[in-house]
């Protein structure tokens, strides 16, 4: 077999994931304020907009936690393509989107319910189960939940745009 030209060539690539330092918790997730538990201080720390996924295993338990977006004061870029990524590596049976308002408002941004809409229409789609979008605000760790605010299933596709 001869040595083909370089145009012609086909990398051969490997995709890992790589460890951040440890968030520490061996409970189960259950409700919104066990995610604030977890990751209240993380995402404290930021003065500008973070989003980040939390991945779960079937039982509620926590595999890791993705920042997959930092922007500005007020606003970050949110890709489905990013969010999801750290949950397919892992193997994740669930999510929960997570971001702060470093302003210390609690309501979502029409934006963020663009971007709920998105990921609960992506997550029907790959399998993977959306639990939960949670603004974490201020640094004082106060949150807004779409799931108990009953936003989620509001936001959540229709069956019939499945069935066309």
């Amino acid at each position: 077999m001869g040595r083909r030209p370089n145009d012609e060539k086909i990398e051969v690539v490997n995709i890992r994931m790589v460890k951040e330092p440890s968030l520490y918790s061996s409970e189960k997730i259950k409700s919104p304020e066990d995610v604030l538990k977890v990751i209240a201080d993380e995402l404290s720390t930021y003065d500008r907009e973070v989003f980040a996924v939390l991945n779960l295993k079937s039982n509620g338990q926590a595999i890791n936690l993705n920042i997959c977006s930092m922007g500005t004061l007020d606003s970050s870029m949110v890709s489905p393509r990013e969010v999801f990524k750290s949950s397919i590596l892992s193997n994740a049976a669930a999510f929960i989107a997570i971001h702060n308002h470093p302003s210390g408002s609690l309501s979502p941004s029409p934006e963020d319910k663009d971007v709920t809409k998105r990921l609960l229409a992506c997550s029907e789609l790959l399998g993977i189960k959306m639990l939960d979008h949670i603004i974490v605000a201020g640094d004082k760790a106060q949150m807004y939940s779409f799931k108990q605010d009953g936003m989620l299933d509001h936001l959540r596709p229709s069956r019939e745009v499945w069935e066309r």
